[in-house]
Formats: structure tokens, C-alpha cells, sequence
């Protein structure tokens, strides 16, 4: 039985430039529908938007039973190759986004020198850099001893803002002391998240032949549409298989 129902998903660009940056919209989107059909809640705690409607990071939070067993196997640098729409010669072009999955924890099972911590804040921006808010609801905190900065801006008021930023944050600090207990910090997160090369990837998305490989079980998966619409299924069982 999962026990843990809520977890925090972390999705970054990596090679590729504004092409990663638009594959980490579709992940999230894919995430987001997949979520919506199994009924758990999706919530978008912080995102770094471009021009091109695509996302340079971006860090929610999904809830709701089985959340961190369906999508624990998803950590990794996932590979998209596909034509962008701003290629103008139809050349195929191979970017990739990593992919990091942290249960949320509770706060006792973290514990947080108040003195390691700076916390600022600032007004909540909406799509197009608008401000939606005319208070400072937004909150960023620094983590001083690691240096882990993380931020929430989807809540209406600071305090609620900041209890979010304390999960993630809670999340990031549990995560790295398991990996501490069980070997090297550095070689661990690299081998869980990869540092974005293109070389170092745990599922291909091959737009021009609709396929889908997850690497690490060597399986395929066709109609990449529709998985990124959020049918998933097949992808989570397969790993339940393994």
C-alpha cells in the first residue's frame, strides 16, 4: 500500500534550448491530464515561462492515493526528437528535460534550523508578466547550508506560499539525506536525474516514427499524442510489471 499521496514534480530543460523548453510544457501537460484522469489534484507551485510557451522549470505538486508509486519511475532525462516548429528545412532536431519526483514528507521527519533559511517575497506574476496580485504573495526561501532555492506563487495569500515552499523544500532536504545513507550525494542525483545531455536519457519520444522507448525496460510505446494527452496507462503498468 502507498503511503504516500503526495509528491512534489520537478521538470527542468536541458540541451535543445527553446525546444526543451516547449517539451517541458508537453510533459507537464501530459503529468497534469494523467493526474486529472486518475481524479488526484494538480497545482502548479512555481513555474520560469518563455516566449515560445514553453517552461525552463517548472515544480508542482500532485495529490492523491498512489500519486508517488505511479510516478516515481519517471526521475530521469527524458529525449525528445521531432521537427520544432521553428524549423524551417523539416530537419529532426534531439533535445531532452529532466524529470525529478520527491515525496513530500512531514515536517517531522525534516527538521529545519530556522537560521538556515532566508526567506524574501514578491508579487505573484501571471501569464504575460501581468501582476496578479498587488501584494507580495509570492515567497521565495534559501536554503543557506545547501544553497537550494525554492519558491511558490500559485497561493493566494504569503502564509499559504510559504508552507508550500517549506514542502518542496522539506522534499529536497529528505531526498538528499537518503541519498547520503546510501552512497555518493552527486553520483546518485546524477544517476537519477542525469545532467540533461542528450546522451544520458531514460525514455525516447521519436515523433517522426510515433514511438515511445523507456530505455531502462527496453519497451515501446506508439501514439505519442495520445500519451501525451495523459494516457498513461500503459507506461505506469509496465513498470508495475518489472
Amino acid at each position: 500500500m502507498d503511503r504516500i499521496s503526495r509528491a512534489i514534480l520537478e521538470i527542468r530543460a536541458g540541451a535543445g534550448g527553446d525546444e526543451a523548453a516547449i517539451f517541458v510544457g508537453d510533459l507537464a501537460r501530459m503529468y497534469q491530464k494523467y493526474a486529472q484522469k486518475r481524479g488526484w489534484g494538480f497545482a502548479t507551485l512555481d513555474s520560469n515561462e518563455t516566449s515560445l510557451n514553453g517552461y525552463k522549470s517548472l515544480v508542482a505538486e500532485v495529490s492523491g492515493s498512489g500519486v508517488y508509486d505511479a510516478f516515481k519511475n519517471e526521475s530521469g532525462v527524458h529525449r525528445v526528437q521531432r521537427v520544432p516548429k521553428t524549423e524551417k528545412s523539416g530537419r529532426v532536431h534531439t533535445s531532452t528535460s529532466s524529470v525529478a519526483v520527491l515525496p513530500i514528507v512531514e515536517a517531522k521527519e525534516v527538521v529545519i534550523n530556522p537560521n538556515d533559511i532566508e526567506f524574501t517575497t514578491s508579487r505573484a506574476g501571471g501569464p504575460g508578466g501581468q501582476n496578479v496580485n498587488k501584494v507580495e504573495t509570492a515567497v521565495r526561501i534559501l536554503h543557506k547550508p545547501t544553497g537550494i532555492v525554492v519558491s511558490s506563487r500559485v497561493e493566494r495569500s504569503q502564509h499559504s506560499n510559504r508552507e508550500k515552499a517549506m514542502e518542496v523544500l522539506r522534499a529536497k532536504l529528505f531526498e538528499m539525506e537518503q541519498l547520503k545513507a546510501s552512497g555518493s550525494l552527486t553520483d546518485i542525483r546524477r544517476e537519477q536525474i542525469g545532467s540533461g545531455e542528450r546522451s544520458e536519457k531514460i525514455r525516447t519520444y521519436n515523433f517522426p516514427e510515433d514511438r515511445i522507448t523507456d530505455h531502462r525496460i527496453n519497451k515501446k510505446f506508439h501514439n505519442i499524442e495520445k500519451i501525451l494527452d495523459g494516457d498513461m496507462d500503459k507506461i505506469v503498468e509496465a513498470f508495475s510489471k518489472n
